[in-house]
């Protein structure tokens, strides 16, 4: 299982830094986790957009979500999408609002919405908490602490874990997903304090102890707001957890 960074930043983009996006790939399958602002053109710079086979969303806040209305322009209007080789319907797994949130997103106009309900190029899957097969990777969903509907990803393949924790607070499905994982990739938006308010981000050192108590081989870090101390939110998280590393935007990690 391979892990691909498409962007890292937290809540928004930062400079020459795109918000959320991820791609996991087995067997030559490429699910793309995200696709937050800014992710699509680090995803052509990288590999061509038709090679997806799947797409997940944790949750439909902008910086999870932002590039899927551009992702569909490319899909509906380019000139030769190599549809020989690729189905016109791309899969795409997200919680229960996600064909009508993203088709407002996309149309916001009532008389367009009207038009278009995107199921000429997707095929909206609703996720669940029962484990479920997404082409080699069997992948099982937990509710995570958050203003909206979100949820962690554990992806499994080959006898390796991968768990991402989404956007998050502190809560007992978060241990739950990244029991025993061989690689956490955790949001870690700020730095810790007695002020931030419950049930929105993990600090840099709820995601350690989030690793450590659960038994984690490995720790990233991801989801960092711009304006937030990279190197103190990994100071906080390598206190509970030695050998945490930050996502970097166009970094490889294999499983």
């Amino acid at each position: 299982m391979r892990l691909t960074i498409l962007g890292c930043a937290g809540s928004l983009p930062g400079p020459h830094a795109a918000a959320s996006g991820y791609l996991l790939e087995a067997e030559g399958f490429l699910l793309g986790l995200e696709l937050g602002n800014g992710t699509l053109a680090e995803l052509q710079a990288l590999r061509d957009p038709f090679d997806l086979d799947a797409l997940l969303f944790s949750h439909l806040h902008p910086d999870h979500c932002a590039d899927f209305s551009a992702l569909t322009v490319l899909r509906r209007y380019h000139p030769a999408p190599p549809y020989e080789r690729r189905p016109r319907r791309l899969p795409v797994y997200g919680p229960a609002e996600t064909p009508a949130r993203l088709a407002n997103a996309y149309a916001p106009h009532e008389s367009e919405r009207r038009e278009t309900d995107l199921s000429d190029v997707y095929e909206f899957h609703t996720l669940s908490t029962r484990g479920t097969a997404i082409g080699p990777f069997e992948v099982t969903c937990f509710p995570m602490d958050h203003p909206t509907e979100a949820f962690g990803v554990r992806v499994s393949h080959g006898g390796r874990t991968l768990a991402y924790t989404g956007d998050t607070g502190p809560c007992a499905a978060a241990g739950e997903l990244a029991m025993g994982v061989d690689l956490l990739l955790a949001e870690a938006s700020w730095t810790d304090s007695p002020t931030r308010p419950p049930g929105v981000h993990l600090s840099g050192r709820q995601a350690g102890e989030l690793a450590r108590r659960a038994g984690a081989q490995r720790l990233l870090l991801t989801h960092i707001a711009p304006w937030t101390d990279r190197a103190e939110v990994l100071a906080e998280a390598e206190a509970e957890f030695p050998g945490t590393r930050l996502a970097e935007q166009g970094a490889v990690y294999d499983l």
